[in-house]
């Protein structure tokens, strides 16, 4: 399964949602303003996920955040996102 959260962990409690409701294959997509929990002081709250942890570019791009994401964080592309959904049996979107 893939899980998309959208909202900064500085912010917002839904990533706690989203981690609560994720197997230990499913993947998880930040995008919008989720992007922020890929910074290095905020992937702290996605421990445990190494290699299972993306960050859309487009999203990291607008907020002027590329180039600063933690090494744990797999950098995608829309393209990459495309991947990640057609490998997923389900998405479930996190707001």
């Amino acid at each position: 399964m893939l899980h998309v959260v959208n909202r900064s962990p500085a912010t917002s409690r839904v990533y706690q949602q989203a981690l609560s409701g994720m197997a230990p294959e499913d993947r998880l997509l930040l995008i919008e303003d989720g992007v922020q929990g890929a910074l290095p002081q905020l992937v702290r709250y996605y421990e445990g996920l190494e290699g299972r942890l993306y960050a859309l570019k487009e999203d990291l791009e607008a907020r002027g955040l590329l180039g600063r994401c933690a090494e744990s964080v797999q950098v995608i592309d829309v393209d990459g996102f495309v991947t990640l959904t057609e490998e997923a049996e389900r998405t479930v979107s996190w707001y």
